[in-house]
């Protein structure tokens, strides 16, 4: 047969010519059309939308393993084949021909490491049947001699394919370029593929088969006689393989529980496809409502379109007399002397009231008398020229600005005059002594006492300017939002009563709407202007409450300079306030605390970092002994301030406490690095003191747990130091032959030590007589020599403890030296100086 036009020498070359590079070989390349289809669904052939495509089979050898691809490539817009899709064949897992193709030249191939199983694989559609029946060929043949294996192949006759493949064994030309010219042989494809009819029947399936026949002595012809009787057999063969299946009860039963879970999986499966349809079903019923009210809404849409269009071409016809012309001019005259004429009223209204308020002292706070401020009546008087705002807004918004400002400007005076005779009385009335600032201060003697006088008025103090301001100041707020027609969210929830409020009015005016400022902005309420209002909201009220903040500053200091920690309590108060006013819209409240709480957070560093500097003078003394002043001072110092904690001022009083013990610890390093002789008696006494100061807080801190912890790994670390120092005094000659014989047992056997020089028996004996022939009064002067160096009797007990412990633990590793290395010398047995060491 003719090779197809599809595959030619041409088609080849210019295959060769896209994957230059590549070190690839071209295997075959022929000409395709793809299209999109669907596994195992049967659709009509969307041939309109079928693409031009070459399909391209390769492959490449490295080393002794050969790779098989199969390539895609299509035309550029100049006709130039380019590479598309890269396949390789060792993914193939599935040949599909198109069964409802009536050509039959249709297929697809299935690879199984595609990223979506989901999205449809390329449907490839040949020019005829030998066109697909040659790519298939060629591709199987490939996946066979290459990967040992061959793809499932689904809507093709195997058979049919190899009687093909029989039929048609094209010759394939080939040149080789001599000398002399090309010359051309002819070579069958059998000699360089491998046929279908292989895989057929392979050679051991053949034996068998002709093993079978040998079994029976039949002639030729006896085809329908051998076989019924195969089928006899096997109808006998099955029939006990069901009795054998039947006899054997567990396998019947666990046959039965295996149909048991499986009507169970199909109940449950029935049941959640139940659920899903009438889900479905309420999905449907939504978005045919949905389709519907848009339907409606596209129908109005196009009427209004329709309806304004018509109003402009009336209004192009409608020409307005020039009376009514000079009527509207008229008009707007008179609003303009309206609006101006109003706006000045209400502006020298404004001043007049604070300047009547202001003039009268009993308003404010006096000496001997703290003044609760109280604005009902002023809002009482501002209310009834709330409806005139709304008109003004509604004739001239712009004129509101000089009105809010007006406003703000007479509001202010009085606010900060409230202020400051409140925060000036609530200092004279506040009896409390000065507690002094200098707490860890080194110069002083460590008995001194700290005056813990009584200062919690402070505290109160703080905290009563805070109750009465803080709900003022957001009431002033939320009315001047409303009073000034602002497009806000209520500050004030409908029918609360502010603190400015009178407490027990009962005007029948009350609940006349001409006074409330809840409605009178609800024909223009929108929510699409609420950001920008609310901005100038702020700064309004920035303008309203500024100056304020000064007596809340004086309040802080004042209450710092008679007592520091208070600061402690005041972060906390405040804290409290932040966390109530966080949902209000007032904002210059919030800046107001959040100021407040810097401030207070400042002036507590500002005593942190006054006592850190009193810790470090400790250090230029010429010469410290014994427990340093501030151990002790610091743990009284703690119990105060966990006293003062309030709320969120945990972490401020933790993270001083990090500072305050960071330099003590440094401190003290620094000051027992100055006399090396005494250095770990004077730590561990510092750090035993440390330890036994801050022992109950510690139980109740985590933060002081954590250098409780810290102090006691040092305070360990000196101990063995100091321990280890006075053994060795004592003791040097004895630990100093032992650590000799450590050294060279890394590198000598036990057995030749003692021929080594300085570590015979005889030196061995003399070193026990000059070391343990008064081994008790040796004891005894490590006693009296550690007596002598603490200052403070309480750790003698606990130390003298540890110097035994220690002291034995060595002698008993040099006992267990002297067994090993000499073991036919006596010396003091543990067991005689364990007894030695508990008497002493």
């Amino acid at each position: 047969m003719a090779k197809s036009s599809a595959d030619d020498e041409e088609l080849r070359r210019a295959c060769k010519a896209a994957i230059e590079g590549t070190k690839e070989k071209i295997v075959m390349s022929i000409r395709v059309a793809k299209s999109r289809g669907i596994w195992g669904k049967t659709a009509k052939l969307g041939r309109h939308m079928a693409k031009p495509r070459v399909l391209a089979l390769s492959t490449k050898s490295k080393g002794q393993r050969t790779k098989a691809f199969l390539r895609v490539l299509k035309y550029s817009n100049g006709g130039v084949l380019e590479p598309a899709k890269l396949y390789k064949l060792k993914h193939l897992s599935k040949v599909e021909v198109i069964t409802n193709d009536p050509s039959g030249c249709s297929f697809m191939l299935g690879f199984d490491n595609l990223r979506s199983q989901s999205v449809a694989p390329p449907q490839w559609t040949m020019r005829n049947i030998d066109d697909r029946n040659r790519l298939l060929l060629c591709i199987l043949n490939i996946c066979k001699d290459v990967l040992g294996r061959l793809p499932k192949v689904v809507g093709m006759d195997v058979v049919e394919m190899a009687l093909w493949a029989k039929e048609n064994t094209p010759t394939v030309t080939t040149q080789r370029n001599l000398e002399d010219g090309p010359v051309v042989t002819a070579v069958t494809e059998s000699d360089l593929k491998v046929t279908v009819e292989k895989e057929l029947v392979s050679q051991a399936e053949e034996e068998d088969m002709e093993a079978l026949l040998g079994t029976y002595v039949m002639g030729i012809g006896e085809a329908e006689a051998f076989s019924e009787r195969l089928k006899r057999e096997l109808l006998a063969l099955e029939a006990a393989n069901v009795h054998a299946i039947l006899e054997s009860e567990p396998l019947v039963d666990e046959v039965l529980q295996g149909l048991e879970a499986a009507t169970y999986c199909v109940e449950d499966m029935d049941e959640w496809l139940g659920i899903f349809n009438v889900k479905l079903r309420h999905m449907r019923e939504d978005i045919e409502s949905i389709e519907t009210r848009n339907n409606k809404l596209g129908m109005q849409s196009v009427n209004n379109k329709s309806l304004i269009e018509e109003l402009d071409k009336l209004l192009e016809r409608l020409r307005v007399p020039s009376e009514v012309k000079e009527k509207r001019a008229e008009l707007e005259k008179l609003k303009s002397i309206f609006v101006r004429r109003a706006s000045e009223f209400l502006r020298n209204y404004f001043a007049s009231l604070v300047d009547f308020m202001i003039s009268d002292k009993s308003y404010f706070s006096q000496r001997g008398q703290l003044k609760r401020p109280d604005h009902a009546d002023l809002r009482y008087k501002c209310r009834t020229y709330a409806r005139l705002l709304q008109h003004l807004k509604s004739l001239d918004k712009s004129c509101l600005g000089a009105l809010r400002k007006a406003y703000c400007s007479s509001l202010n005076l009085l606010l900060r005059r409230e202020a400051r005779e409140f925060a000036n009385e609530l200092r004279a009335s506040t009896k409390a002594s000065r507690n002094p600032t200098v707490w860890l201060e080194g110069s002083t003697g460590p008995g001194q006492n700290v005056n813990n006088s009584d200062t919690s008025t402070v505290s109160e103090a703080y905290a009563k300017m805070l109750t009465i301001f803080i709900p003022l100041l957001v009431d002033e707020s939320s009315f001047f939002a409303h009073f000034m027609c602002f497009q806000v969210p209520a500050l004030v929830p409908p029918g609360g009563v502010s603190n400015g409020n009178k407490a027990g009015s009962n005007d029948d005016d009350e609940d006349d709407d001409d006074l409330g400022i809840m409605d009178i902005d609800e024909n223009d309420s929108k929510a699409g202007n609420s950001s920008a209002e609310l901005g100038a909201l702020n700064e309004s009220l920035q303008d309203l409450l500024d100056g304020i903040q000064e007596d809340f500053y004086a309040v802080v200091d004042w209450a710092y300079k008679i007592d520091p920690l208070r600061c402690i309590s005041m972060h906390g108060i405040t804290e409290r306030y932040i966390s109530g006013q966080k949902a209000d819209a007032a904002g210059f409240v919030r800046l107001l605390l959040d100021d407040l709480e810097s401030r207070i957070s400042m002036q507590f560093g500002r005593f942190v970092d006054e006592a850190c500097h009193q810790i470090e003078r400790n250090e230029r003394n010429v010469k410290q002994t014994g427990v340093l002043s501030y151990i002790p001072r610091f743990a009284t110092l703690a119990t105060r301030m966990e006293q003062y904690i309030q709320g969120q001022s945990r972490d401020l009083v933790d993270q001083a406490y990090t500072k305050f013990v960071s330099i003590m610890f440094v401190t003290l390093e620094k000051i027992a690095q100055a006399d090396p002789k005494y250095a770990d008696i004077f730590l561990l006494e510092n750090y035993a003191a440390f330890q036994n100061s801050l022992y109950d807080l510690a139980n109740v801190v985590p933060t002081l747990a954590k250098f409780y912890h810290q102090a006691s790994e040092a305070y360990e670390q000196a101990c063995t130091r100091f321990i280890s120092m006075i053994i060795y005094y004592q003791f040097e000659q004895l630990f100093q032959f032992a650590r000799k014989i450590e050294d060279l047992m890394y590198t000598i056997s036990p057995e030749e030590i003692p021929f080594q020089l300085g570590l015979s028996k005889m030196h061995l004996r003399k070193m026990l007589k000059s070391s343990l022939s008064g081994v008790d009064k040796s004891i005894g002067a490590m006693y009296k020599k550690l007596q002598k160096n603490l200052t403070s009797d309480e750790l003698l007990p606990s130390l003298w403890d540890k110097c035994k412990k220690e002291f034995l633990d060595k002698y008993e590793s040099f006992a267990q030296l002297v067994a090993k290395i000499y073991p036919n010398e006596t010396i003091t047995s543990v067991a005689e100086m364990r007894d030695l060491l508990t008497s002493m």
